[in-house]
Protein backbone atom coordinates (compact mmCIF):
# COMPACT_ATOMS: atom_id res chain seq x y z
CA UNK A 1 0.00 0.00 0.00
CA UNK A 2 0.81 3.59 -0.87
CA UNK A 3 0.71 5.78 2.01
CA UNK A 4 1.73 9.47 1.99
CA UNK A 5 2.98 10.54 5.94
CA UNK A 6 2.40 13.87 7.19
CA UNK A 7 5.36 14.17 9.43
CA UNK A 8 5.00 16.63 12.49
CA UNK A 9 7.70 19.89 13.11
CA UNK A 10 6.35 19.50 16.52
CA UNK A 11 7.61 15.58 16.98
CA UNK A 12 10.43 16.93 15.92
CA UNK A 13 10.81 19.42 18.43
CA UNK A 14 7.88 19.06 21.14
CA UNK A 15 7.03 22.09 23.25
CA UNK A 16 9.58 23.78 25.35
CA UNK A 17 12.65 21.58 24.55
CA UNK A 18 15.79 23.66 23.40
CA UNK A 19 16.23 23.69 20.25
CA UNK A 20 19.66 21.64 19.86
CA UNK A 21 20.56 19.51 17.07
CA UNK A 22 20.92 16.55 19.44
CA UNK A 23 17.74 16.79 20.72
CA UNK A 24 15.97 16.83 17.01
CA UNK A 25 18.36 14.43 16.00
CA UNK A 26 16.89 11.97 19.07
CA UNK A 27 13.59 12.48 18.01
CA UNK A 28 14.19 11.81 14.45
CA UNK A 29 16.08 9.21 15.12
CA UNK A 30 13.28 7.45 16.70
CA UNK A 31 10.46 8.41 14.49
CA UNK A 32 12.85 6.91 11.46
CA UNK A 33 12.79 3.33 13.74
CA UNK A 34 8.82 4.18 14.19
CA UNK A 35 8.58 4.69 10.24
CA UNK A 36 10.96 1.68 9.98
CA UNK A 37 8.21 -0.78 10.86
CA UNK A 38 5.88 1.07 8.24
CA UNK A 39 8.52 0.44 5.59
CA UNK A 40 8.68 -2.84 6.00
CA UNK A 41 4.71 -3.65 4.04
CA UNK A 42 3.98 -0.50 2.49
CA UNK A 43 5.35 2.52 0.33
CA UNK A 44 6.22 5.56 2.05
CA UNK A 45 6.29 9.19 0.95
CA UNK A 46 7.49 11.02 3.86
CA UNK A 47 6.45 15.26 4.41
CA UNK A 48 8.06 16.85 7.16
CA UNK A 49 6.76 19.74 9.20
CA UNK A 50 9.09 22.89 10.01
CA UNK A 51 6.87 25.13 12.57
CA UNK A 52 9.75 25.31 15.02
CA UNK A 53 12.63 24.99 13.22
CA UNK A 54 11.64 27.66 10.30
CA UNK A 55 10.90 29.98 13.51
CA UNK A 56 14.31 29.63 15.08
CA UNK A 57 15.76 30.09 11.92
CA UNK A 58 14.00 33.06 11.11
CA UNK A 59 14.84 34.68 15.05
CA UNK A 60 18.29 34.39 14.31
CA UNK A 61 18.23 35.82 10.84
CA UNK A 62 16.10 38.62 12.32
CA UNK A 63 18.80 39.42 15.10
CA UNK A 64 22.05 38.79 12.69
CA UNK A 65 23.44 42.24 12.80
CA UNK A 66 25.78 41.26 9.62
CA UNK A 67 22.61 40.78 7.62
CA UNK A 68 20.82 44.20 5.93
CA UNK A 69 17.55 42.49 5.83
CA UNK A 70 16.32 38.86 7.33
CA UNK A 71 16.37 36.25 5.24
CA UNK A 72 12.87 35.95 3.81
CA UNK A 73 10.62 32.96 4.94
CA UNK A 74 10.77 31.17 1.48
CA UNK A 75 14.86 30.69 1.46
CA UNK A 76 14.46 29.93 5.75
CA UNK A 77 12.27 26.84 4.14
CA UNK A 78 14.53 25.68 2.13
CA UNK A 79 17.28 25.85 4.68
CA UNK A 80 14.85 23.41 6.91
CA UNK A 81 14.20 21.24 3.78
CA UNK A 82 17.92 19.89 3.67
CA UNK A 83 18.72 19.94 7.20
CA UNK A 84 15.45 17.90 8.57
CA UNK A 85 15.92 16.21 5.36
CA UNK A 86 19.41 15.22 6.08
CA UNK A 87 18.55 13.82 8.97
CA UNK A 88 15.51 11.96 8.07
CA UNK A 89 17.31 10.60 5.53
CA UNK A 90 20.23 9.49 6.95
CA UNK A 91 18.63 8.04 10.28
CA UNK A 92 16.05 6.14 7.76
CA UNK A 93 18.85 4.55 6.47
CA UNK A 94 20.28 3.58 9.90
CA UNK A 95 17.06 2.12 10.69
CA UNK A 96 16.96 -0.21 7.42
CA UNK A 97 15.20 1.91 5.14
CA UNK A 98 17.46 3.83 2.68
CA UNK A 99 15.69 7.15 1.57
CA UNK A 100 16.16 9.76 -0.51
CA UNK A 101 15.17 13.59 -0.05
CA UNK A 102 13.91 15.47 -2.48
CA UNK A 103 14.51 19.79 -2.33
CA UNK A 104 10.16 20.49 -3.18
CA UNK A 105 8.92 23.91 -4.54
CA UNK A 106 5.08 24.40 -4.04
CA UNK A 107 3.16 26.56 -6.25
CA UNK A 108 0.49 28.76 -4.72
CA UNK A 109 -1.74 31.72 -5.62
CA UNK A 110 -0.17 35.17 -5.93
CA UNK A 111 -3.39 36.16 -5.22
CA UNK A 112 -4.08 33.90 -2.30
CA UNK A 113 -6.14 35.80 0.51
CA UNK A 114 -4.43 34.16 3.01
CA UNK A 115 -1.08 35.93 1.91
CA UNK A 116 -2.84 38.85 3.66
CA UNK A 117 -4.57 36.72 6.68
CA UNK A 118 -1.48 34.67 8.75
CA UNK A 119 -3.09 31.90 10.45
CA UNK A 120 0.05 29.53 10.45
CA UNK A 121 2.00 29.11 13.43
CA UNK A 122 6.34 29.06 13.81
CA UNK A 123 8.79 29.09 16.03
CA UNK A 124 9.03 28.62 19.84
CA UNK A 125 5.92 29.71 22.48
CA UNK A 126 5.91 32.26 24.86
CA UNK A 127 4.36 33.48 28.13
CA UNK A 128 1.84 36.52 26.89
CA UNK A 129 3.76 39.52 27.73
CA UNK A 130 7.46 38.17 26.37
CA UNK A 131 4.95 37.60 22.91
CA UNK A 132 3.55 40.84 22.84
CA UNK A 133 7.18 42.58 23.72
CA UNK A 134 8.83 40.50 20.57
CA UNK A 135 5.52 41.21 18.50
CA UNK A 136 6.19 45.14 18.88
CA UNK A 137 9.76 45.02 18.25
CA UNK A 138 9.87 42.74 14.79
CA UNK A 139 6.59 43.24 13.39
CA UNK A 140 5.36 40.17 14.02
CA UNK A 141 1.58 39.04 14.24
CA UNK A 142 1.13 36.32 17.40
CA UNK A 143 -2.17 34.28 18.52
CA UNK A 144 -2.54 32.06 21.13
CA UNK A 145 -1.69 28.54 20.96
CA UNK A 146 -3.30 26.56 24.20
CA UNK A 147 -1.92 27.83 27.12
CA UNK A 148 1.09 29.69 25.59
CA UNK A 149 1.37 32.22 22.51
CA UNK A 150 3.28 32.32 19.23
CA UNK A 151 4.37 33.94 16.12
CA UNK A 152 1.89 33.79 13.20
CA UNK A 153 2.89 33.89 9.28
CA UNK A 154 0.90 33.68 6.05
CA UNK A 155 0.31 30.24 5.19
CA UNK A 156 -1.36 30.12 1.05
CA UNK A 157 -3.11 27.00 0.01
CA UNK A 158 -0.49 24.92 -2.16
CA UNK A 159 -1.52 24.81 -5.91
CA UNK A 160 0.81 21.69 -7.49
CA UNK A 161 4.10 21.19 -7.07
CA UNK A 162 7.06 21.89 -9.34
CA UNK A 163 9.05 18.20 -8.86
CA UNK A 164 6.07 16.37 -8.30
CA UNK A 165 6.90 14.03 -11.55
CA UNK A 166 10.50 13.23 -10.04
CA UNK A 167 8.78 12.43 -7.11
CA UNK A 168 6.23 10.15 -8.50
CA UNK A 169 9.88 8.65 -10.67
CA UNK A 170 11.00 7.82 -7.37
CA UNK A 171 8.02 6.82 -5.55
CA UNK A 172 7.18 4.33 -8.92
CA UNK A 173 10.83 2.93 -8.22
CA UNK A 174 10.10 1.71 -4.81
CA UNK A 175 12.59 4.39 -2.91
CA UNK A 176 11.27 5.79 -0.21
CA UNK A 177 10.67 9.66 -1.03
CA UNK A 178 11.21 12.78 1.80
CA UNK A 179 9.58 15.44 -0.03
CA UNK A 180 7.76 18.87 0.59
CA UNK A 181 9.35 19.15 3.62
CA UNK A 182 7.63 22.37 5.89
CA UNK A 183 5.02 22.34 2.82
CA UNK A 184 7.59 22.78 -0.10
CA UNK A 185 9.11 26.13 -0.37
CA UNK A 186 6.28 28.02 -1.49
CA UNK A 187 7.10 29.74 -5.30
CA UNK A 188 4.18 31.74 -7.66
CA UNK A 189 4.74 31.12 -11.58
CA UNK A 190 4.77 34.51 -13.25
CA UNK A 191 3.02 34.97 -16.11
CA UNK A 192 6.42 34.02 -18.26
CA UNK A 193 6.90 30.67 -16.68
CA UNK A 194 9.16 31.87 -14.04
CA UNK A 195 8.78 30.95 -10.27
CA UNK A 196 9.58 33.52 -7.50
CA UNK A 197 9.50 32.59 -3.78
CA UNK A 198 6.90 33.76 -1.42
CA UNK A 199 7.44 34.81 1.97
CA UNK A 200 5.31 33.00 3.55
CA UNK A 201 4.60 29.07 4.86
CA UNK A 202 2.74 26.26 3.33
CA UNK A 203 1.11 23.80 5.57
CA UNK A 204 3.10 20.41 5.07
CA UNK A 205 -0.55 18.43 6.28
CA UNK A 206 -2.85 20.25 3.04
CA UNK A 207 1.13 19.24 1.01
CA UNK A 208 0.62 15.74 1.74
CA UNK A 209 -3.18 15.53 1.55
CA UNK A 210 -2.52 17.05 -2.04
CA UNK A 211 0.85 15.05 -3.12
CA UNK A 212 -1.28 11.35 -1.77
CA UNK A 213 -4.19 12.22 -4.17
CA UNK A 214 -1.62 13.31 -7.17
CA UNK A 215 0.33 9.83 -6.27
CA UNK A 216 -2.93 7.53 -5.76
CA UNK A 217 -1.95 7.08 -2.25
CA UNK A 218 -4.36 4.52 -0.70
CA UNK A 219 -3.41 6.02 3.17
CA UNK A 220 -2.77 9.51 4.71
CA UNK A 221 -1.24 9.66 8.05
CA UNK A 222 -0.75 12.74 9.86
CA UNK A 223 1.68 12.11 12.52
CA UNK A 224 1.94 14.35 15.29
CA UNK A 225 2.60 15.06 18.94
CA UNK A 226 -1.15 14.18 20.51
CA UNK A 227 -2.72 10.90 20.74
CA UNK A 228 -5.83 11.46 18.89
CA UNK A 229 -8.77 14.06 17.81
CA UNK A 230 -10.60 15.26 20.81
CA UNK A 231 -14.05 16.25 21.38
CA UNK A 232 -14.94 18.51 23.57
CA UNK A 233 -11.24 19.49 23.05
CA UNK A 234 -9.93 21.93 25.98
CA UNK A 235 -12.78 21.00 28.27
CA UNK A 236 -13.05 18.85 31.14
CA UNK A 237 -15.48 16.58 28.95
CA UNK A 238 -12.82 15.84 25.92
CA UNK A 239 -12.26 12.31 24.99
CA UNK A 240 -10.49 10.50 22.10
CA UNK A 241 -12.60 10.08 18.82
CA UNK A 242 -11.32 6.67 17.19
CA UNK A 243 -13.18 6.59 13.83
CA UNK A 244 -15.12 9.67 12.54
CA UNK A 245 -16.60 10.29 8.92
CA UNK A 246 -15.63 13.04 6.64
CA UNK A 247 -19.36 14.56 6.58
CA UNK A 248 -19.31 14.98 10.99
CA UNK A 249 -15.68 15.91 11.38
CA UNK A 250 -16.22 18.92 8.69
CA UNK A 251 -19.22 19.97 11.29
CA UNK A 252 -16.88 20.12 14.29
CA UNK A 253 -14.05 23.09 14.87
CA UNK A 254 -10.41 23.12 16.01
CA UNK A 255 -7.82 25.51 16.68
CA UNK A 256 -6.88 27.25 13.51
CA UNK A 257 -2.89 27.11 12.22
CA UNK A 258 -2.75 23.97 14.44
CA UNK A 259 -4.80 21.26 14.49
CA UNK A 260 -7.42 22.57 11.78
CA UNK A 261 -4.77 21.93 8.92
CA UNK A 262 -4.75 18.40 9.96
CA UNK A 263 -8.44 17.54 9.99
CA UNK A 264 -9.16 19.25 6.92
CA UNK A 265 -6.25 17.39 4.86
CA UNK A 266 -7.93 14.43 6.04
CA UNK A 267 -11.29 15.47 4.66
CA UNK A 268 -10.05 16.38 1.41
CA UNK A 269 -7.70 12.84 1.00
CA UNK A 270 -10.94 10.86 2.80
CA UNK A 271 -13.37 12.80 0.22
CA UNK A 272 -11.62 13.05 -3.19
CA UNK A 273 -9.92 9.24 -2.89
CA UNK A 274 -12.43 7.21 -0.98
CA UNK A 275 -9.86 5.83 1.36
CA UNK A 276 -9.34 6.49 4.95
CA UNK A 277 -7.15 8.83 6.30
CA UNK A 278 -5.54 8.61 10.32
CA UNK A 279 -4.34 11.79 12.76
CA UNK A 280 -2.16 10.01 16.17
CA UNK A 281 0.91 10.02 17.64
CA UNK A 282 4.42 9.56 15.83
CA UNK A 283 5.35 6.91 18.17
CA UNK A 284 2.01 5.02 17.56
CA UNK A 285 2.21 5.09 13.98
CA UNK A 286 1.92 1.22 13.07
CA UNK A 287 -1.34 1.48 15.56
CA UNK A 288 -2.51 4.77 13.68
CA UNK A 289 -2.55 2.58 10.16
CA UNK A 290 -4.31 -0.38 11.58
CA UNK A 291 -6.75 1.66 13.24
CA UNK A 292 -6.23 0.50 16.97
CA UNK A 293 -4.81 4.34 17.81
CA UNK A 294 -5.33 7.22 16.98
CA UNK A 295 -8.36 9.00 15.15
CA UNK A 296 -9.15 7.21 12.00
CA UNK A 297 -11.46 9.58 9.36
CA UNK A 298 -13.59 7.76 6.71
CA UNK A 299 -15.52 8.88 4.09
CA UNK A 300 -18.40 6.79 5.22
CA UNK A 301 -19.07 5.83 8.66
CA UNK A 302 -20.81 2.24 8.73
CA UNK A 303 -22.72 0.29 10.61
CA UNK A 304 -21.98 -3.10 11.17
CA UNK A 305 -25.25 -3.75 12.91
CA UNK A 306 -27.41 -2.51 10.20
CA UNK A 307 -26.01 -4.97 7.17
CA UNK A 308 -23.27 -2.54 6.61
CA UNK A 309 -24.85 0.39 5.32
CA UNK A 310 -25.21 4.06 6.43
CA UNK A 311 -27.56 4.60 9.31
CA UNK A 312 -29.44 7.49 10.55
CA UNK A 313 -29.78 7.97 14.44
CA UNK A 314 -33.28 7.62 16.00
CA UNK A 315 -33.75 10.93 17.74
CA UNK A 316 -32.31 10.47 21.31
CA UNK A 317 -29.10 9.42 19.82
CA UNK A 318 -29.21 12.58 17.16
CA UNK A 319 -29.79 15.04 20.01
CA UNK A 320 -27.45 13.44 21.71
CA UNK A 321 -24.74 14.07 18.82
CA UNK A 322 -26.26 17.02 18.09
CA UNK A 323 -25.67 18.14 22.07
CA UNK A 324 -21.87 17.10 21.59
CA UNK A 325 -21.16 19.22 18.57
CA UNK A 326 -22.72 22.01 19.85
CA UNK A 327 -20.69 21.73 22.92
CA UNK A 328 -17.60 21.39 21.02
CA UNK A 329 -18.48 24.31 19.12
CA UNK A 330 -18.87 26.21 22.78
CA UNK A 331 -15.18 25.28 23.81
CA UNK A 332 -13.66 26.67 20.86
CA UNK A 333 -16.00 29.34 20.76
CA UNK A 334 -14.71 29.79 24.76
CA UNK A 335 -11.08 29.26 24.28
CA UNK A 336 -10.98 32.95 21.86
CA UNK A 337 -11.06 34.55 24.94
CA UNK A 338 -12.61 37.75 23.32
CA UNK A 339 -12.40 39.57 27.16
CA UNK A 340 -8.54 39.66 26.17
CA UNK A 341 -9.22 41.66 22.75
CA UNK A 342 -9.98 45.02 25.16
CA UNK A 343 -6.05 45.62 25.72
CA UNK A 344 -5.15 44.96 22.34
CA UNK A 345 -5.17 47.82 19.64
CA UNK A 346 -7.95 46.98 17.62
CA UNK A 347 -5.56 46.58 14.51
CA UNK A 348 -3.82 43.54 16.12
CA UNK A 349 -7.56 41.70 16.90
CA UNK A 350 -7.60 38.32 15.07
CA UNK A 351 -11.13 38.28 15.55
CA UNK A 352 -14.18 40.61 16.04
CA UNK A 353 -14.79 41.31 20.16
CA UNK A 354 -18.58 41.52 19.79
CA UNK A 355 -18.90 38.95 16.98
CA UNK A 356 -17.08 36.29 19.42
CA UNK A 357 -19.56 37.39 22.48
CA UNK A 358 -22.52 36.94 20.41
CA UNK A 359 -21.48 33.67 18.81
CA UNK A 360 -20.79 32.40 22.55
CA UNK A 361 -23.66 33.42 23.72
CA UNK A 362 -25.82 32.09 20.85
CA UNK A 363 -24.09 28.68 21.02
CA UNK A 364 -25.20 28.78 24.85
CA UNK A 365 -28.57 28.84 24.05
CA UNK A 366 -28.35 26.48 21.94
CA UNK A 367 -27.19 24.21 23.77
CA UNK A 368 -29.61 25.08 26.51
CA UNK A 369 -32.18 24.00 24.20
CA UNK A 370 -30.61 20.99 22.87
CA UNK A 371 -30.48 19.87 26.55
CA UNK A 372 -34.08 20.90 26.86
CA UNK A 373 -35.38 18.82 24.15
CA UNK A 374 -32.82 15.76 24.66
CA UNK A 375 -34.59 15.65 28.43
CA UNK A 376 -38.06 15.39 26.82
CA UNK A 377 -37.70 13.97 23.35
CA UNK A 378 -38.60 9.98 23.05
CA UNK A 379 -37.41 7.64 20.72
CA UNK A 380 -38.25 7.95 17.23
CA UNK A 381 -38.49 11.73 17.24
CA UNK A 382 -36.24 13.30 14.93
CA UNK A 383 -37.44 16.17 14.30
CA UNK A 384 -36.26 17.65 17.26
CA UNK A 385 -33.01 17.28 16.73
CA UNK A 386 -33.44 19.44 12.99
CA UNK A 387 -35.59 21.84 14.47
CA UNK A 388 -32.76 22.51 17.46
CA UNK A 389 -30.15 22.70 14.95
CA UNK A 390 -32.50 25.12 12.42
Amino acid sequence: MRIVIALGGNALLQRGEKPDAAVQRRHVRRAAQSLALLAADHQLIICHGNGPQVGLLAQESETDPALSLPYPLDVLGAQTQGMIGYWLVQELHNAGMPAVAVLTQTVVDADDPALAAPTKFIGPSYDEQPARTLADQRGWQIRRDGDRWRRIVASPQPRGLVEIETVRALADGGRVVVCGGGGGVPVVETADGQLVGVDAVVDKDLTAAMLALRLGAQRLLVLTDVPAVMRNYGTLAATPIHTIDVDTLAGMRFPAGSMAPKIEACIRFARASGHAAAIGALGDAAAVLAGTAGTTVVPVLVNAQHGGEMTTPAGESALHELKIEVEAELAMAESSHPEDAASVPVAEWLFDQADAEREVIGLRSLLGAVEALEAGSGPGDRSTAAAAKQ
